[in-house]
């Protein structure tokens, strides 16, 4: 499409396939939220560090939400013009020849595949404190950018975990995809995976975001068979028009056309409108992360921060996640205050996190020096250690349930300044404030502790949860050729600026403090504790 052909009007159904479920949205080409859906998946949790869902639940799901979407009747139906689809990533679904799933996907939580991931990447002379093998180290991170998580939590270990011991599922498979790359597939009938949304199977050459391609000594390396890699397309391209199948499902036309997928992390970053290099975002949801574009290609091992492609062509962006954030309270209402047991007190009210909110807010800051680890499932950045777990430290007869709340507030905030503190040395930059997105800054008191402990000014987006779906509409948008980039920053509103409170200072540093230290001590106790554990599901 050229520029003289660009709409000037028209909607895109986004779509943001989280953990949890689908967001599904109608977007204008200038970034307006005109309406969403909401619908809901399943986790399944599995022996040895086994976490799958289901990739027909995942499109039926977003079906569904769709449907209903455009029953509501904003818009006239044929005024969509394009679908563009978000998701979760670093998530593995094998694809049959017949463009059907094989069995469930590999979740981005799985470790299952730690010993073949560390095996592909070991071996021979091993770099000190991080155990890669010298050579292969020093050519991933050359070429690729990133290298094999050695706790299987990405598209490596998950190929080889199937390669190994699901050998019927590995051999069946015609092609391993992302989740973006597989609801494509089930939109266009076209298995093809972009610069961006392939760079976690760390085997293509991301030096020249303009030439892209895969790297045959990479692929020798990973173990897994050049065939089952899908096509390359142009990140930010349009791959097609949707099938007549699809098109029939969610009540579309056949003319609306379908966007080249992201991951979330890319359509976080550009709904918070932080699209120019250096501009940072935090991002709060089931997990978390704290990013921004770079003009360069750069690696650190130690603390697991690499620049990856980005989802906005020929540009890198930094990459950190923390692996449980969002999730620490959700854990807390499902599984502390309102488990289904024979203690239960029934289901959690509709209100249950305004709830903890204002429960939260009662409490002084640094929750009378009670710290929580927020390392449900291990962590990623700035430590690659899939065998730290969390908990409160330092509960007395004084401690309450609101002193309980307010620590995992903050627990996640001291595990967010680890994080901003090992990006910033990164970039070499300080982050001169941050957009604040997702689930987690729908809560002020959060913006406000976040401001306080990392000690930079939070802005609130507007709509914070719909960010993905906001940075899905844009990405078409741009595609279609009716928005530039740069466009996109004027174009994000500002619900509040949270300024650091000076007072507290003293407190959150001193108990920052205590958080890193308490990662630094018991680090080898973790790792006795759950290396050779079977029962635990993670």
């Amino acid at each position: 499409m050229t520029a003289s052909e660009s709409p000037t009007s028209g909607y895109v159904l986004a779509v943001d396939l989280g953990t949890g479920g689908p967001k599904v949205a109608l977007v204008s080409l200038d970034g307006e939220i005109i309406g969403h859906e909401y619908e809901t998946n399943d986790l399944i949790l599995l022996p040895n560090g086994g976490v799958e869902q289901d990739p027909e639940q995942w499109w039926t799901t977003i079906v569904a939400g769709a449907r209903r979407l455009l029953a509501r009747g904003l818009v006239p139906v044929d005024d969509v013009v394009a679908v563009s689809v978000t998701t979760q990533w670093m998530t593995t679904v094998a694809v049959g020849a017949d463009g059907r799933h094989i069995g469930n996907a590999i979740s981005w939580m799985d470790t299952r595949g730690a010993r073949y991931a560390s095996a592909a990447a070991g071996g021979g002379v091993v770099v000190p404190t991080v155990g890669y093998n010298a050579k292969k180290l020093r050519q991933w991170l050359r070429v690729s950018g990133g290298v094999p998580s050695r706790t299987g939590k990405d598209p490596v270990g998950q190929m080889l975990f199937l390669k190994h011991e699901r050998p019927e599922v590995y051999n069946a498979a015609a092609v391993f995809l992302e989740p973006m790359d597989y609801l494509n597939l089930r939109l266009t009938g076209r298995a093809v995976a972009s610069s961006d949304t392939i760079v976690g199977h760390w085997v293509t050459d991301n030096r020249d975001l303009a030439h892209v391609g895969y790297d045959d000594e990479l692929i020798e390396w990973v173990g897994v068979d050049r065939a089952k890699l899908p096509e390359l397309v142009p990140t930010g391209s349009i791959i097609g028009t949707l099938s007549e199948s699809a098109a029939a499902e969610l009540g579309l036309g056949r003319h609306v056309q379908v966007v080249a997928g992201t991951g979330d992390t890319a359509s976080a970053g550009i709904g918070s409108g932080a699209v120019r290099d250096f501009e940072g975002h935090l991002y709060i949801g089931t997990s978390s992360w704290l990013s921004c574009h770079v003009p360069f290609k750069k690696t650190d091992i130690l603390s697991n921060i690499t620049s990856l492609p980005s989802g906005i062509p020929q540009r890198y962006w930094v990459a950190t996640e923390q692996d449980t954030a969002g999730k620490c309270l959700s854990w807390l209402v499902d599984n502390i205050l309102y488990p289904d047991d024979a203690l239960g007190s029934g289901p959690a009210p509709d209100d249950v996190y305004d709830r903890l909110n204002e429960l939260a807010a009662k409490v002084a800051p640094g929750s009378g020096n009670l710290v929580f680890l927020p390392w449900l499932n291990g962590e990623r950045t700035p430590v690659d250690n899939h065998l730290i777990r969390a908990g409160w430290f330092n509960a007395s007869l004084a401690t309450d349930r609101g002193h309980l709340v307010r620590a995992v507030f903050e627990g996640v905030a001291y595990n967010t300044r680890w994080m901003q503190d090992a990006a910033e040395k990164f970039t070499k930059r300080r982050f001169e404030h941050l957009n604040f997105v997702g689930g987690g800054a729908r809560s002020p008191l959060w913006c406000q502790i976040m401001a306080d402990v990392l000690d930079r000014p939070i802005r609130q987006v507007a709509d914070p949860v719909l960010a993905n779906v906001r940075g899905a509409g844009f990405s078409a948008s741009v595609a279609l050729g009716h928005l530039r980039w740069d466009d996109i920053p004027a174009k994000i509103t500002i619900t509040e600026t949270f300024q650091p409170n000076a007072r507290n200072r003293a407190t959150y540093d001193r108990l920052y403090g205590t958080f890193v230290d308490l990662y630094k001590k018991n680090k080898g106790i973790y790792a006795k504790l759950n290396r050779h554990s079977r029962k635990n599901p993670s």
